[in-house]
């Protein structure tokens, strides 16, 4: 990949990275919250040393031909352990510590025989993209390349497998990031199989560079991508759901706000729209100005309407949420037109008894929603 691609994705990676740093700072002792920032810190670092001129700047800097091929291969094998730490950390169970630390001491392993096998080789000429094939018959240097493509062929394949076997066992926002997570990984096996086969073939004494570099960084780079979607989905998924929650429960009190209007206009009792397009503070500054109109309207809602008008809906067949809401539509409706045509001090000639308390969110959004439906108007004109 080119080096714009794999800067931009290290950059939104950190970015990712730095979201979860606040809580991180809090709860640094907390083991899956570690092993998910390994991943998305060890992820970033693997399109960052992956890229060309990356590459040519490790080599330069280290003063050793071929100094990032070691660093690179060693981060993407411990990106694949720590993916499938964090999937074996996710669903947890006993025995999930002990399984842990044995996948990690093994990959361990595997980062030092990398380290150890490429001090042996020579590696004197410098390769920037087709290291693997170029050496793929250097003693020492073959076998640090079959050693960390297979382990990160291991780690792919395993993780996948259990992220899939796993989501069947699920539903919602996990299912949905852990199958994600298990296609990326799927993906990412193609890395592994290309550069093996281009190895095979050079062994073969065939040349499949191309295989060996352009579809194993395609391979790389969106498997990681995909990846890294599938550990968030469950992480932003409630926060999500949440807003979209927030923000279908504001559109819903529209209609119950514009019946107000003109009484919240006319009184100066809508507060200011708050500035951020917020969903929570929207619909709370939407909600605190209903509050503030049927306040307002308190000794013009008619609990001998609101009872009349429910026992009408429910010989009509309505559910007593619904016989509510309506009788609650027909009462603000009737009020509003009260407040409209009397002075501020002038008192109703008919006796009433104000309506105690004040609905909540619920049956404020099933109010706006009769009000929308009209049932309001209807239940006020048979009254």
């Amino acid at each position: 990949m080119s080096d714009l691609i794999n800067y931009t994705s290290c950059g939104l990676l950190w970015l990712g990275l730095l979201a979860k740093a606040p809580d991180l700072a809090r709860r640094w002792r907390d083991p899956f919250l570690l092993t998910l920032s390994a991943v998305l810190a060890l992820s970033s670092l693997c399109f960052l040393l992956g890229a060309p001129g990356t590459v040519g700047f490790v080599n330069d800097a280290g003063g050793v031909p071929n100094l990032a091929a070691p660093l690179t291969y060693g981060t993407v094998t411990a990106y694949g352990a720590a993916s499938l730490a964090l999937v074996m950390r996710w669903r947890g169970g006993p025995g999930t510590g002990r399984a842990i630390r044995r996948w990690t001491l093994g990959y361990t392993a595997v980062l030092a025989g990398i380290a150890a096998l490429f001090m042996l080789g020579d590696a004197a000429v410098e390769r920037r993209t087709d290291f693997d094939t170029y050496y793929a018959t250097t003693p020492y240097i073959a076998e640090m390349i079959v050693l960390y493509l297979g382990a990160h062929l291991t780690a792919v394949v395993v993780t996948a497998c259990r992220s899939l076997s796993w989501a069947r066992q699920l539903r919602g926002s996990l299912r949905a990031g852990l199958v994600t997570m298990g296609a990326g990984n799927l993906v990412g096996c193609g890395y592994s199989v290309a550069k093996l086969s281009a190895v095979g073939a050079r062994w073969c004494g065939r040349d499949w560079s191309v295989l060996g570099t352009t579809f194993p960084a395609a391979c790389a780079g969106l498997g990681a991508a995909i990846t890294v979607v599938g550990i968030v989905i469950p992480l932003f998924a409630p926060f999500l759901a949440l807003r979209a929650r927030c923000w279908r429960a504001y559109a819903r009190l529209g209609p119950l706000e514009r019946t107000l209007t003109g009484l919240l206009t006319r009184e100066s009792l809508r507060a200011p729209r708050p500035l951020w397009p917020s969903a929570t503070r929207w619909l709370t500054w939407r909600q605190s100005s209903i509050y503030n109109g049927l306040h307002h309207l308190g000794r013009h809602l008619d609990e001998g309407l609101f009872r009349q008008t429910y026992a009408d809906r429910t010989r009509a067949g309505a559910d007593p949420r619904q016989a509510e809401a309506a009788a609650w539509a027909a009462v603000i409706a009737a009020a509003v037109i009260a407040a409209a045509v009397r002075a501020p001090n002038e008192e109703r000639a008919d006796a009433v008894v104000p309506l105690a308390g004040r609905p909540d969110l619920p049956v404020l959004l099933r109010i706006s929603d009769a009000l929308a439906e009209g049932t309001g108007d209807r239940a006020l004109a048979v009254c």
